[in-house]
């Protein structure tokens, strides 16, 4: 028993000493940089609320791998992202600019938000004024009273 654990040891001990360190996606750590802090700004087009910088899917490897492309190319950031706003839209950045077109991005939560408070105020006032108020007679009151255990009414003491 002791030769085949010395043995299986030994073939661990050595396959871990070929085992590589993980390559750079760039060779240029500066440009590896700039696309991790562009994509971070980007919305992954298929998982929708992930960053493009965090996605594993296949489109958001070939984005990156394009938007490196436009790195080395010596295009800015600036360009870059007008690039990918032209191709994809502006639903591609987590921050949308602020214009008409994007204005439901931006005010529809609110919108909704409102329609969610009138439409719970309105259904708690029909609530309220579907219930109707029940005065009890002297009778009913005294019957209660001797339900609950009350004498004369005035509660036990």
């Amino acid at each position: 028993m002791k030769p085949i654990l010395l043995i299986v040891l030994c073939v661990l001990g050595f396959s871990s000493s070929f085992a590589k360190d993980a390559a750079p996606l760039a060779d240029d750590p500066v440009i590896e940089q700039r696309l991790i802090s562009i994509s971070e700004e980007m919305r992954c087009l298929v998982c929708q609320n992930e960053s493009l910088a965090g996605s594993r899917s296949d489109l958001a490897n070939d984005l990156r791998r394009e938007i490196r492309a436009l790195i080395k190319e010596g295009k800015s950031d600036d360009q870059i992202r007008s690039f990918m706003v032209e191709r994809y839209g502006d639903f591609v950045l987590y921050r949308p600019p602020v214009k008409p077109i994007t204005w439901p991005l931006w005010i529809g939560p609110f919108i909704i938000l409102l329609i969610g408070i009138a439409g719970l105020l309105t259904y708690l006032r029909h609530r309220n004024n579907a219930v109707s108020n029940i005065v009890l007679s002297d009778d009913d009151n005294k019957r209660i009273d001797a339900l609950l255990g009350n004498k004369n009414g005035k509660g036990a003491q």
